[in-house]
């Protein structure tokens, strides 16, 4: 069984690497995909826990782009996580995430409800992200909500009186940076993205996949999603979504996987030999 979108502590999930490929050898998994935001920090742990068990590690990603100051996840597949390119560009990623959590941490202040957001980035270890669900986590340990649900639908969520937008690259932006760092390119979830319009100039631009397979993902997107990426002579991908706690109930692993036959049509696309171990 194969799950290429997956995420560990280096990012908004909750479990460092050795434990996501433990949890994932134990759910029947035979190959797995890390694609922690923003950052390559986990791929060489999970690379090597992973040998333990048999399984095959794609190097991965999922590279937040901006489009009308909303996200737009870009997944990369076979990326190269020592590239200088993909460095330099994960690094103003990273440096934009604090930039964005002190200006939460003002937000938040302001409404009475304060965290030490310095705390979250002086203990962030080195390549790791300050995202929003750490700061979620911070008010709960503060005290100022009960739970990380909690604390999205009342404050830091979009349209909520803590949010602040996001800057960034463009989805072509990030296209370029990982087909420079020796990846290929899926656009994440587009079900719930519900921007079909920008599929087309992004394959023009290089884009290989359409995620059609992922845990929000019903029947009927699915088939939506495959008729799209056929139009577009686009590829497949698909995964879970794992982060490993309870914001993302529907993503278990094992519960969503990538047919056999798309994997090797993605790995052919990005010139590899499909390994199933």
């Amino acid at each position: 069984m194969i799950d290429l979108h997956t995420h560990t502590t280096a990012s908004d999930g909750h479990c460092e690497p050795a434990e996501l490929v433990r949890r994932a050898w134990l759910a029947g998994l035979t190959v797995l995909s890390v694609t922690d935001h923003d950052t390559t920090a986990s791929l060489a742990a999970a690379t090597a826990a992973a040998s333990a068990y048999g399984l095959t590690v794609v190097p991965g990603i999922e590279v937040t782009a901006v489009v009308d100051e909303r996200d737009v996840h870009v997944l990369g597949y076979f990326v190269d996580p020592v590239s200088a390119p993909l460095a330099e560009f994960l690094a103003a990623q990273r440096a934009d995430r604090v930039r964005r959590a002190r200006a939460i941490g003002d937000k938040l202040r302001a409404l009475g409800c304060p965290i030490d957001v310095d705390a979250l980035v002086v203990h962030a270890r080195d390549g790791e992200v300050v995202a929003r669900p750490k700061i979620a986590a911070a008010l709960v340990r503060a005290g100022h909500v009960a739970n990380t649900r909690e604390a999205f639908d009342r404050l830091i969520a979009e349209g909520r009186p803590a949010y602040v937008p996001r800057q960034g690259a463009s989805p072509l932006e990030v296209i370029a940076v990982i087909g420079r760092a020796g990846g290929v390119a899926s656009l994440a979830h587009p079900g719930l993205l519900r921007r079909d319009d920008l599929v087309p100039d992004l394959a023009a631009a290089g884009l290989a996949a359409l995620e059609v397979y992922h845990s929000d993902h019903d029947e009927a997107a699915r088939a939506r999603y495959l008729a799209l990426a056929a139009e577009h002579g686009l590829t497949i991908s698909g995964g879970s979504d794992f982060h490993g706690d309870e914001s993302h109930r529907h993503a278990t692993l094992g519960s969503v996987t990538l047919p056999d036959e798309d994997y090797r049509r993605l790995c052919a696309r990005a010139g590899r030999s499909a390994s199933t171990s």
